[in-house]
C-alpha cells in the first residue's frame, strides 16, 4: 500500500524534472512551479482571495442552517446499513497534495476490497439509502469540512485518487493543469457529466472542468452552485 508521500510523488514526478506538462496554451517543458505562475497569473489575486473568502463565508452558512438536515442524514445512514456513519478515502488536491475527503457512507463495508474501482449504474455496493444520497449528492455535505481546512473549493474540479490520476494523466496530460487549483465539491463536469465510469469518462469529464480555469471568478462560482442545487432537487445526481 502506498503511503501519502509516495502517493503524492507519484502524482507529481517529472512536475519538477521538467517533464512535458502543457499550460494553459500549449504543450512546452516547464517546471512545477512555471504550471503554477501560469494558471495564477490568469486568476488575479483578488480573484482567488475573494474566492477563499466566499468558500469560508458560504461553508460555514451550510453547516450552521444545514445541522438538521446533516444529523438527520447522518441518522438515516447509520440505521439503514452497517458500517460507520462518514466514510474517508485519499485524494490529490492542489499542486499534487494528498488530502483525506469526507463523506457521508453510501456503500456497503469493505466495498473496495479487491482495490480501486469506479462505481456504475446499478452498483450492488451501493446501499439503496446511499444510492438517493448520490443522486442528490447529499453524501457530499460532509465535504464542506474539507473546504473549511483548505482542502477544497465549492467550486473547482473534482479531485481524484492517484490510482487513476496515473491513468487519466497517461491518456491525456492536460489533467496536470488542474492540480494547480483547490478541488472543489462541484464543477463543470459534476453538473454535465457527472461520476464516470472508466477512466475513459473520467477524461471527458475533464475537458469539461478545464474550461473553469479560463473563467475563475464569483459569478461562475455562483453560477455553477445555483445548477448544482437543481441537479439535487431534480435527483439529476449520479
Amino acid at each position: 500500500m502506498h503511503t501519502i508521500r509516495q502517493n503524492q510523488e507519484i502524482v507529481i514526478k517529472g512536475y519538477q524534472s521538467g517533464a512535458l506538462i502543457p499550460n494553459l496554451f500549449n504543450l512546452t517543458t516547464i517546471s512545477r512551479s512555471a504550471v503554477t505562475q501560469t494558471v495564477n497569473e490568469g486568476v488575479e489575486m483578488t480573484t482567488r482571495a475573494a474566492k477563499r473568502t466566499f468558500d469560508i463565508f458560504f461553508s460555514s452558512m451550510v453547516m450552521l442552517f444545514g445541522l438538521p438536515v446533516f444529523l438527520m442524514v447522518m441518522a438515516i445512514t447509520k440505521l439503514s446499513s452497517k458500517g460507520p456513519v462518514f466514510y474517508k478515502q485519499e485524494r490529490i488536491g492542489r499542486n499534487g497534495s494528498p488530502f483525506e475527503i469526507l463523506k457521508f457512507r453510501s456503500m456497503i463495508v469493505e466495498s473496495e476490497v479487491n482495490g480501486p474501482q469506479l462505481t456504475s449504474d446499478n452498483d450492488p455496493r451501493i446501499t439503496p439509502w446511499g444510492n438517493f444520497m448520490r443522486k442528490t449528492h447529499l453524501d457530499e455535505i460532509p465535504q464542506f469540512w474539507n473546504v473549511l481546512s483548505g482542502d477544497m473549493s465549492v467550486v473547482g474540479p473534482r479531485p481524484e485518487r492517484a490510482h487513476f490520476i496515473q491513468q487519466i494523466v497517461a491518456k491525456a496530460p492536460a489533467y496536470t493543469q488542474l492540480l494547480t487549483l483547490r478541488p472543489g465539491i462541484t464543477s463543470i463536469g459534476q453538473i454535465n457529466f457527472g461520476y464516470a465510469e472508466t477512466v475513459e469518462e473520467m477524461v471527458q469529464r475533464m475537458f469539461l472542468d478545464l474550461k473553469y480555469l479560463s473563467q475563475v471568478n464569483i459569478l461562475t462560482d455562483l453560477k455553477i452552485i445555483g445548477e448544482t442545487v437543481m441537479t439535487m432537487i431534480n435527483k439529476k445526481g449520479k
